[in-house]
């Protein structure tokens, strides 16, 4: 059975109404799984907390230290996007540990599915856009570090650029970082990854299939990454709140099967977040998240 991850804090953070962020999607996704028959509950696996020390591994001890202890000044706050509580730092540590334990289980299986993750706006110093700390790099050199990897690719296919994952894979040797992103779209500000893909706004399933297809053959040529995590975010959807693509619910399930198929091909393990994803309708939004683990079942 292919190993997931899954935490009951993922979705216990108290939002304001009017707020964007569908905290609720992660519970909604993993109920879905399991009524759908897609996922029964012996496959999941719980992830203790990430300590203070391994996230220090990768980010600046103050900003580490101050977020865990409540004490971040407002403007970074409002950076993340997120007010401060208990329930956001147990939220974050087990989020960020499950990326590392999906990670860890990829190794042994071949290839392991995360129901939150993708936390590519956390930089060095500060958190932006939703994302506190990087669990993708986090994990990556976690790992590196304890399995002897050499390379690990950081096949990101958000709608938004991995910008905290493109300053961060800079200062450790061995991670790659590719992001395949919207142009027209958050950050403003793009930061320079290993390898950056462009897409214009309006971008449909065949050109954006082609793209994804292209890119990550060469880089397993190039490469040969000893294990690729991939960000398999839902929001490049055509109906995505935050989106500016035009790919289709099949679109997405093409993308899911093409990138685990090329890594099962090459005999890459794969370790898959599921990434940004957001709209008011919490079905559509599970039915989406769920072309990953459909793809998953189908070749796995």
């Amino acid at each position: 059975m292919i190993p997931l991850v899954y935490h009951a804090s993922y979705s216990k953070l108290a939002l304001p109404s009017h707020h964007r962020f569908p905290t609720t999607k992660y519970a909604r996704l993993y109920q879905y799984l399991l009524d759908n028959q897609l996922a029964v509950p012996a496959q999941f696996h719980t992830p203790s907390p990430m300590t203070a020390e391994d996230v220090m591994q990768v980010h600046q001890q103050d900003y580490v230290e101050q977020f865990i202890q409540g004490s971040l000044a407002s403007p970074a706050l409002r950076r993340i996007g997120f007010p401060w509580s208990e329930a956001l730092v147990e939220r974050t540590l087990h989020s960020v540990s499950g990326t590392s334990l999906t990670a860890s289980l990829a190794l042994q299986t071949g290839i392991a599915l995360h129901l939150t993750g993708g936390y590519h706006h956390a930089h060095y110093d500060f958190g932006s856009g939703y994302c506190i700390f990087n669990d993708l790099i986090i994990a990556a050199r976690k790992l590196m570090a304890e399995q002897q990897l050499h390379k690990v690719l950081i096949f990101d296919c958000d709608v938004h650029q991995g910008d905290g994952t493109a300053t961060l894979s800079h200062r450790h040797q061995g991670i790659i970082s590719c992001s395949i992103h919207c142009k027209e779209n958050f950050p403003s500000r793009k930061q320079q990854s290993h390898y950056d893909i462009e897409l214009t706004k309006g971008s449909d399933d065949r050109a954006y299939q082609e793209t994804v297809e292209q890119t990550l053959e060469l880089l397993i040529r190039l490469h040969q990454p000893d294990l690729i995590l991939y960000d398999a975010g839902v929001d490049i959807h055509q109906d995505d709140d935050l989106g500016h693509l035009m790919i289709s619910k099949q679109g997405l399930y093409q993308r899911d099967l093409t990138v685990l198929s090329m890594a099962k091909a090459a005999n890459i393990p794969v370790a898959a977040v599921i990434g940004g994803g957001y709209s008011r309708d919490e079905l559509q939004l599970s039915q989406r998240h769920s072309q990953l683990f459909i793809a998953a079942n189908h070749l796995w």
